[in-house]
């Protein structure tokens, strides 16, 4: 069987370059003409694919939004098989929460070295797409957070929601950070930056088992204000 990559196609190519040129000088400097001289077309036969640069834009948007929360659910679906399979061999490893958020922090990084435009225009760019599409992008996003925390909580259960939360959104702002280590003089290399954000996502969340989290050093979260005993 072929374990081939299948050639992109032209609907992909153009998409990638207009990503590259939106990241590259925004999305308003940038021409259909010029989109199509780096795929090898006219600038009008784009029109045979897209309607303008702004279907464009929604296209890479939205679509990658909906490709990570498919990946997210895809590597859920993966550890529940492998969960189902161990139990049946009742050799003990079933429902392993870490090596899915292992995997999770993974499929990440790969998002994250390979698609940095996608994260450029998502910063500067989300703003200009309809309210249609724009609310799509945010599904999918809370989608995929709380894809996340459900498995953050099944790994460090006494961690509240919210902090659960906050510990995934800033896991993502490290990953994402991609698009500006190499203007900064980040790790030389593809293989030395993915380990180094993976030793950092999986320290993060790491530290929410953290025994002296409060100030107590009682291992517990501190309660919100006005509840529970009062400390001196």
């Amino acid at each position: 069987m072929s374990t081939r990559t299948p050639a992109p196609t032209r609907r992909e190519q153009i998409l990638k370059q207009a990503a590259r040129l939106f990241a590259e000088r925004g999305f308003h400097g940038v021409g259909v003409d010029e989109i199509g001289a780096a795929v090898g077309i006219s600038g009008p036969g784009l029109y045979r694919h897209f309607p303008g640069k702004e279907a464009m834009l929604a296209e890479l948007l939205v679509g990658i939004s909906s490709r990570l929360l498919d990946g997210g659910r895809l590597r859920v679906r993966e550890a529940a098989a492998v969960a189902s399979a161990a139990s049946a061999g009742a050799d003990g490893a079933a429902g392993d929460p870490s090596a899915l958020l292992a995997s999770l922090i993974d499929g990440h990084i790969d998002f994250a070295l390979d698609d940095r435009p996608l994260i450029t225009l998502h910063d500067r760019e989300l703003d200009r797409l309809r309210e249609s599409d724009r609310k799509l992008v945010r599904q999918f996003q809370r989608q995929y957070v709380e894809l996340w925390v459900t498995v953050v909580r099944e790994l460090y259960p006494r961690v509240p929601e919210t902090v659960a939360r906050g510990a995934v959104h800033a896991v993502f702002g490290l990953l994402n950070s991609t698009p500006r280590l190499g203007r900064h003089g980040g790790p030389p290399g593809r293989a030395a930056t993915e380990a180094l954000l993976r030793r950092l996502a999986h320290g993060a969340f790491a530290a929410l088992g953290d025994e002296g989290a409060d100030a107590a050093g009682e291992g517990t979260w501190p309660l919100p204000a006005g509840s529970g005993p009062r400390r001196p």
